[in-house]
């Protein structure tokens, strides 16, 4: 059981008893003393007594509201339990401000409590009002906005990239590098969505932009950064980077890979004086020390 569910059952505890005693301001301190010292394994009060006095400053409020979303159960014929779990659940929805706590989450949480303490229809009762609610408020068209705009649900195009190696005749380790359109030294990499898998694919990538045959050795790295894309807008590209063994001969750069003007192979003695992007050279020192082990 999480925490903040057992914050929820205090609450719930607290706010039965006070109803019980007619909603009576002055044992409101009291109710919620006495239900939390009875769950001594929580710790951090800050959250049940934040919603039980959330709750009981808006009680009226959220009265209303249920008689408004359950027109056919006015507020004194709802079972007691019910009552104060339809009015958590309202609050934590509509007034406690908790970015923590999204509207399905609070109505989850207000099902389950329900399924527990509840009649054997009560948590469909408060599904019900819950939804309802929630339905008829302008909650949904936040939380699909706030959706839109969350870089976890954006598309993800898959990128496979390598760092391509090979070992010239004087036995010196030597990495294949492509220079791009920004004056940067690089690794080969590209759009791997409709291959196979994504080692084929990057092995088809570094073959077309660099023009080395490779031999996929292992997975060494990976990234994910934004990008705007004229059908999808936002995506996630991700970037799985590998260590690709080559054998040492000339390389040249597709004509066709326009955001490319060069390519060629380094000693590791030179790639420490190339401009390389910050987020490459981590990917390449780790896969130097990897290709060391390798040849050993």
């Amino acid at each position: 059981m999480s925490l903040r569910h057992l914050a929820r059952e205090i609450v719930i505890q607290a706010l039965f008893s006070w109803d019980f005693y007619e909603k009576d301001a002055s044992r409101s301190d009291d109710v919620f003393s006495f239900a939390l010292a009875e769950r001594d394994q929580l710790h951090d009060v800050d959250f049940p007594k934040e919603l039980f006095n959330g709750v009981i400053r808006k009680v009226d409020v959220l009265d209303d509201i249920i008689e408004k979303a359950a027109p056919a159960w006015p507020i004194d014929r709802i079972a007691p339990v019910d009552r104060n779990i339809l009015r958590v659940g309202i609050y934590e929805m509509l007034f406690s401000g908790r970015a923590d706590v999204p509207p399905r989450v609070a109505i989850n949480e207000a099902i389950e409590l329900a399924k527990t303490y509840g009649g054997p229809n009560s948590y469909k009762f408060v599904s019900g009002v819950l939804g309802s609610i929630y339905e008829a408020s302008d909650l949904k068209e936040k939380e699909q906005a706030k959706k839109a705009l969350d870089p976890k649900n954006f598309p993800v195009s898959k990128k496979g990239g390598a760092i391509v190696y090979s070992v010239n005749e004087g036995g010196d380790i030597m990495l294949g590098l492509v220079h791009d359109i920004f004056g940067k030294w690089t690794l080969s990499k590209g759009g791997v969505d409709d291959d196979p898998s994504i080692e084929e694919g990057t092995a088809r990538v570094v073959l077309d932009e660099m023009g080395a045959t490779v031999e996929i050795e292992q997975k060494i790295g990976e990234n994910e950064y934004l990008a705007n894309d004229k059908e999808h807008g936002k995506i996630r590209k991700q970037v799985t980077y590998f260590v690709a063994k080559s054998p040492f001969e000339p390389l040249k750069v597709s004509e066709e890979k326009s955001g490319l003007t060069d390519a060629q192979w380094f000693s590791l003695d030179e790639i420490k004086d190339l401009p390389m992007y910050d987020d490459i050279t981590p990917i390449v020192k780790k896969a130097v020390t990897q290709i060391k082990k390798n040849l050993k």
